[in-house]
């Protein structure tokens, strides 16, 4: 009797099902809505946009030499330390000159032999002369006598000018400054031999000064055009100091990959100390009126940099072209046209011809609906 009863039930599925028919049967169609995407935009404009960088960098000499002894030996005194201010001829290092003694009194000993043999053939010359003067010798044997007197004359000339050099030679065993400046760096010490022309000192000139920054690559050719160049130290933020691009190098830094250049201070710039921080501003106005975006605004595939433009309630992908960097925003050279409505925000998530509503415009007096295109109906 049990199992009969369970054999005229229903299968629970079975009703299930027939439930879920009525219910369809009995609702209305649904409806197909639009997708409607919500985005920020922009009213764009054109106008004359100052174009504002700052970089940081270090005071640098312009100039700075690694100085080297001209001539070899052992160093038996060092005068100077990194930091020490010098003055033009003030010595740094000394070699050991005993070496350099001997050789000269060997070349003034050479030039005393060289003068006593030139006042003998003097001499004798003198005496021959008198003697043709009487016809006592020929003149074959006056002739050789001055040419023993010409030749002698010789030797002087070259073994003074040996004496002289070697002279030199052992004035070279100081080490001098030759300019007014800092020292930058030691490179040997006492007791260390070195070859003529080993660098031991680096010396920085005080009277040149520079600041050292790094540009990338995208803002070297726009700041290479910027004339109005200003300098801030660190140290002394509420003074500012002219500057002039001087050098822009031609290759990047392979650490870095920014391009080194090279802003010139004028010497009558005070408390400017080497190593200082600083940073280097460019201002200039664009000479004609640019149309500017936020960068978050470009949309960049296939090498192509584009925006959405959006017309009708619908947007649309318009290829521009970059003309520089204001700040954090970009010059549009072309491409759009002032008036037009351009989305800052969402342009990864658009498509062509996608709707959008405009949640938030600026550069216009109301807030545009998704059938505005630029503006309210």
């Amino acid at each position: 009797m049990f199992a009969l009863k369970n054999l005229r039930r229903p299968p629970a599925a079975l009703v299930t099902a027939c439930c879920a028919l009525l219910l369809a049967a009995c609702s209305k169609p649904v409806e197909k809505t639009e997708d409607v995407r919500p985005v920020r935009a922009l009213l764009v404009s054109a106008s004359n946009v100052d174009v504002n960088a700052e970089f940081s960098g270090e005071v640098r000499a312009r100039v700075e030499s690694r100085l080297g002894f001209r001539v070899g030996g052992k160093i038996t005194a060092r005068k100077v330390d990194p930091g020490t201010v010098v003055k033009r001829g003030q010595v740094l290092m000394q070699l050991d000159p005993r070496d350099l003694r001997l050789s000269q009194e060997q070349s003034k000993a050479a030039l005393r032999a060289a003068e006593t043999t030139r006042n003998l053939a003097k001499a004798e010359l003198k005496r021959y002369q008198e003697l043709r003067v009487k016809n006592f010798v020929s003149q074959a044997v006056l002739d050789e006598k001055l040419a023993a007197w010409s030749a002698a004359q010789a030797n002087v000339d070259s073994a003074q000018a040996a004496y002289f050099g070697q002279a030199n030679q052992a004035g070279y065993a100081s080490l001098l400054a030759d300019v007014d400046g800092v020292v930058t760096g030691v490179d040997a010490d006492v007791g260390q031999v070195v070859a003529p022309g080993t660098p031991v000192v680096r010396l920085a000139k005080t009277s040149e000064k520079e600041i050292v920054i790094g540009l990338p690559e995208d803002k070297v050719d726009t700041m290479r055009k910027v004339a109005d160049v200003s300098v801030r130290l660190w140290a002394r933020p509420d003074v500012v100091i002219p500057g002039k691009v001087r050098e822009v190098s031609p290759v990047a830094d392979p650490a870095t990959r920014t391009y080194a250049v090279k802003v010139s201070i004028p010497d009558s710039a005070q408390d400017v100390k080497l190593g200082m921080t600083a940073l280097v501003q460019f201002s200039s106005t664009t000479p004609t009126a640019r149309i500017r975006l936020p960068l978050t605004a470009l949309h960049h595939e296939n090498d192509t940099t584009s925006v959405w433009v959006v017309e009708n309630g619908a947007v649309r992908m318009v290829p521009v072209q970059i003309g520089g960097v204001a700040g954090n925003d970009v010059l549009v050279a072309g491409g759009i046209k002032p008036g037009q409505t351009v989305v800052t925000a969402g342009v990864n998530l658009l498509k062509a011809g996608q709707k959008v509503k405009i949640l938030a415009q600026e550069g216009a007096p109301a807030v545009a609906d998704a059938h505005g295109a630029g503006g309210a109906k």
